[in-house]
């Protein structure tokens, strides 16, 4: 087998030794002729050896292929082996430190000769021959041999193009690779190949066809399996999951009909609950301290001397590889905490080294965790980590391993490039912000985040407002709860307010705050953020650092319209701190720049005002009505026609996706509001005389329509939770489908149907979904 659709490199062949190469190819591809070098006599591939400059390539694989047949006891092939691998690692390595010195049309001329005279395909026949013959006529390979096949075979890989697309092709090769991870040995080497040739695979494997795998990980010490999860990341998150935001929800509805059954990934997923003990690990593993005994400059300074050129996917190879080597000559299990923590004196590794170690063993680990946690066995896995109490581990490590001083370090991880914002620290950070988020999100357990001071804080701000206490609180098993002064939710809100202005931070920090609030609204929730200034720092970075990230902005638009929904003394403090013209012209700037990513907001304002109109009689609710300028300027109805006109025209149906649907809702949240108020024939109209104004007559209405019937076949569907659309606006979800239904009415009589505002020469409402 060769490396498809390559041309040959110009490596100063004469006309003899590239027709040899021209040869090899030709029988690769055919299947006739030549189709490895090892047809070709030794004496030849000799001769031509030095002006082709294989470097012996040729000849040794000739030799490897002589001396690896049936009958051979294989002692020959390491020797041979040892001979190539320096001439493979060297480019190599080449790749690791970008100094890729060569011919820029091919950079790496002997990994190249290698596999193009057959040396990957003669590598796979060795290592898996064991497993194809009769257990009476098994050839042993050692496990070196075994640790040089694989560390050859990965050089290759990261240097050939197409090298591991070709093994990825070969499902018995990918499956029993995983029958190499049960020797310590060759485990490292093992699954460092696995998750290169999973990475391109087109098609997931299936965890359950690997033979025996709640055995093998069962087998695993803390590291390996840290190190598996690597591997499981790959097996168990949809392909398009990175991008979900980007697809359509017209597109995304189709695909659902057409694939009833659960995906491949989803498949695994429950593989890997189904077997005992899995979460529990993780979870310790995801939790175990690490001392510190050195400083944060000697930190970062080693570091930098440490890392200056190696990758940290190396780094951690090395470490694993001094860990085992300890272990084995120790007779003690390297799951042993202390064996990071306290090396013995013959290998004295850097306390920086230690915790990067456990770093990045952990951003894996919560990854895994993320996914389960949001997959489809999502209730399961909420219950086993609270048992295990993840979160209070956490909590425990945020200020010495998860949040540190900020890291100077342009580490990366292995298979990022110096651009992207991934050293092990960042993602680590990141990952634990994302599990946060997934855990708190409409669930029942988010108080686990807190501790039992702040769980009795909750009941005194319920007690004190007279309302009754959230069920949720009364329920929370308090042995499972954070420990300490603070809880995990407290100790975010700190970093969130510390953060630079400009840190990337800020968006998961909102996203993981808003999550806790996110469902039915709790005044009690809300109160125990205000308190500690959350509204406040929201503003001063919306209006007084007037922040330009989009992403940055939609979060915390979105955190301060569930901080803010229905509770009057939200509303009251917004006034204190937007206390002037100015700055609440800057406010709604910042609103009306990106509709899409403030239209939470706006929804938030919209129901709010609502809610406190129906108040009036009350006193407080009746002063805060009269002074709040955004209460105020969401009172005029010219102010929510605008909103409601802008919202509608900018977005269609073909490209509605999970990030702006709620601007459809938004939408349909101030008409519900309207209708029920008996004005919806007046907002009706209201736009059509906008439509006229802007020259674009049932432009507007026949968009709104078509968005109208899309939103009957996406929410109406049986397998959609519509629950949410229910608890963030507290309107039943049955007045959503009536309104829904008056507006789409064909009755042109009617004066809440769409129709009867479109003229009969504009009307366009018949159109399939699928047109431009």
């Amino acid at each position: 087998m060769a490396a498809a659709g390559f041309a040959f490199p110009r490596l100063g062949l004469n006309s003899r030794s590239e027709n040899i190469l021209t040869r090899v190819r030709r029988g690769q591809l055919t299947g006739f002729g030549l189709t490895r070098g090892a047809q070709v006599t030794e004496e030849l591939l000799k001769q031509r050896d030095k002006q082709a400059k294989w470097n012996r390539i040729p000849q040794l694989l000739h030799r490897l292929y002589e001396s690896s047949h049936l009958n051979s006891d294989l002692s020959q092939c390491q020797s041979i082996l040892k001979e190539i691998s320096p001439l493979l690692s060297m480019e190599a390595m080449a790749i690791v430190t970008e100094d890729k010195k060569s011919n820029h049309e091919f950079p790496f001329p002997n990994t190249y000769t290698f596999d193009l005279f057959g040396g990957v395909d003669l590598l796979v026949e060795i290592l898996m021959r064991p497993s194809l013959l009769p257990p009476k006529k098994k050839q042993k390979v050692s496990d070196d041999l075994v640790k040089d096949c694989l560390s050859i075979l990965y050089n290759t890989c990261i240097c050939t193009e197409g090298v591991t697309k070709r093994l990825a092709e070969r499902n018995d090769f990918v499956l029993f690779l995983f029958t190499l991870m049960t020797n310590k040995k060759t485990f490292l080497q093992t699954a460092t190949l696995i998750e290169d040739i999973l990475g391109v695979k087109k098609e997931m494997i299936q965890l359950e066809d690997i033979p025996n795998l709640a055995n093998l990980v069962s087998s695993f010490d803390q590291q390996q399996l840290a190190n598996f999860c690597r591997i499981l990341s790959v097996t168990i998150s949809e392909l398009d999951t990175g991008n979900d935001d980007k697809y359509t929800l017209l597109a995304k509805d189709a695909q659902q009909k057409k694939t009833l059954n659960p995906s491949r990934a989803e498949i695994n997923q429950a593989t890997l609950l189904n077997i005992p003990g899995f979460i529990e690990r993780l979870c310790k593993l995801a939790t175990r301290k690490v001392s510190e005994s050195t400083g944060t400059t000697s930190f970062l300074q080693e570091l930098e001397e440490w890392y200056t050129w190696l990758d940290n996917a190396l780094v951690l190879d090395a470490l694993m590889r001094v860990a085992n080597e300890e272990a084995d000559q120790s007779g003690t299990e390297s799951s042993d905490e202390s064996n990071l923590a306290n090396p013995t004196s013959r290998t004295q590794l850097p306390q920086s080294m230690k915790i990067m170690h456990e770093i990045m063993y952990k951003v894996e680990v919560l990854y895994v965790l993320c996914v389960l946690l949001m997959g489809r066995q999502r209730n399961q896995v909420h219950k086993m980590i609270a048992e295990f109490k993840l979160i209070p581990g956490l909590n425990n490590l945020f200020d010495k391993l998860i949040w540190r001083k900020h890291s100077t370090s342009t580490l990366v991880l292995h298979g990022h490039n110096q651009n992207c914002d991934c050293s092990p620290d960042i993602l680590d950070r990141i990952k634990s912000l994302k599990l946060a988020n997934s855990f708190k999100d409409h669930h029942r357990n988010k108080y686990l985040l807190l501790n039992s001071q702040e769980l009795n804080e909750l009941s005194a701000i319920s007690l004190k407002a007279n309302i009754p206490e959230v069920e949720a609180v009364l329920n929370t098993d308090r042995s499972l709860v954070c420990d300490g002064k603070k809880g995990l939710l407290t100790r975010l809100l700190q970093v969130m307010k510390k953060e630079p202005a400009e840190s990337s931070f800020r968006f998961w920090q909102a996203r993981a705050v808003e999550s806790f609030l996110r469902g039915v609204t709790s005044y009690a929730d809300q109160m125990f953020l205000l308190k500690r200034g959350l509204l406040e720092h929201i503003l001063y970075c919306i209006v007084d650092s007037e922040c330009k990230s989009r992403d940055v902005l939609q979060s915390y638009f979105d955190l301060l319209g569930e901080l803010m929904k229905f509770n009057i003394d939200a509303f009251k403090r917004f006034n204190k701190y937007v206390n002037t013209e100015e700055k609440f012209q800057i406010f709604l700037n910042q609103i009306n720049s990106s509709l899409v990513d403030s239209n939470m907001l706006v929804r938030c304002i919209a129901l709010s005002l609502d809610r406190f109109e129906s108040l009036s009689d009350d006193i407080k609710v009746a002063e805060v009505l009269s002074e709040c300028r955004l209460l105020s300027y969401m009172t005029q109805v010219s102010a929510r026609m605008s909103f409601l006109f802008r919202l509608i025209n900018i977005i269609h149906v073909q490209t509605l996706t999970q990030e702006n649907v709620s601007c459809l809702n938004t939408s349909l949240v101030i008409l519900i509001l309207a209708r029920r108020k008996g004005r919806l024939p007046c907002y009706l109209h209201t736009i059509r005389d906008m439509e006229y104004l802007e020259k674009y007559p049932g432009f507007i209405l026949n968009n709104f329509h078509s968005l109208l019937r899309f939103w009957q076949q996406h929410y109406l569907n049986k397998d959609k939770d519509s629950t949410c659309l229910e608890n963030s606006s507290c309107i039943n979800f049955s007045y959503w489908k009536e309104t829904v239904s008056v507006l789409l009415s064909p009755d042109r009589t009617s004066p809440c149907a769409i129709v009867s505002y479109i003229d009969e020469a504009y009307m366009d409402i018949d159109r399939e979904f699928s047109e431009d």
